[in-house]
């Protein structure tokens, strides 16, 4: 029997329960003609026989809760939230828990003298300087060629909370915040072209696409690393 199918038995068993005692017994107008005989409803045997029905349907609700409650945790798949954009012509996923904003992009302002290479400048985010760098330098990418992508994208800003504060980081395009199954990230694995890869945590198949997984903690030491 499915727990749908024991909910429904429970509720039709619940409402065949006539609960006279509040209609014509001592909780209702007394007007029972076997109320003077039994003096109280509880000495009645129908109002025994209704309560005796009424534990049977609360412990069979408990056991129906306790058959297919394990069933429902099992169906809960443990995920981590990223979020998933393009560089060039690879696809790459960082965890969300340091993604501040996903935003349009910015003109990006040069700084005289810079030291980093990864550095670009810096973007006005929300009327505040925030320091502007490069992904594809950070992983050592080949940059993007112009008009290599046939379809019509945007590219975006992703601000990621680094140790030293904000920090904008522009991509080519952005799919979305997906939840990837952590069993999945974490029987990722590095191999070929990706031994070597910086800053990142394995590759998996996701969709049609080969997805990098980028390692959060490492990548955030040299965001901070390229700034000071």
């Amino acid at each position: 029997m499915s727990a749908l199918a024991a909910q429904s038995l429970i509720h039709s068993e619940a409402q065949a329960i006539d609960d006279c005692w509040n209609r014509i017994g001592i909780y209702g107008d007394k007007s029972c003609p076997l109320l003077p005989q039994h003096i109280h409803c509880r000495n009645c045997d129908t109002y025994a026989a209704a309560a005796t029905r009424l534990l049977d349907r609360y412990s069979f609700e408990q056991q129906s809760q306790e058959l297919y409650a394990p069933q429902a945790h099992e169906q809960k798949v443990a995920t981590c939230s990223l979020v998933i954009f393009r560089l060039s012509e690879e696809w790459l996923g960082l965890p969300t828990r340091c993604l501040d904003e996903v935003a349009p992009m910015q003109t990006i302002h040069s700084l005289p003298h810079q030291r980093s290479r990864a550095l670009r400048g810096v973007a006005n985010v929300r009327g505040t300087l925030v320091p502007c760098l490069s992904l594809v330098e950070l992983l050592g990418l080949d940059p993007a060629t112009p008009g290599a992508s046939s379809q019509r994208v945007m590219p975006r800003m992703l601000i990621v909370a680094a140790h030293g504060g904000a920090v904008v980081l522009p991509v080519d395009e952005v799919d979305g915040i997906h939840n990837i199954a952590e069993g999945d990230i974490n029987a990722a694995s590095l191999s070929g072209e990706h031994v070597s890869a910086k800053y990142t945590r394995g590759v998996l198949q996701w969709k049609t696409r080969s997805l990098r997984l980028l390692d959060e903690e490492q990548l955030l030491s040299a965001i901070t690393w390229s700034l000071t």
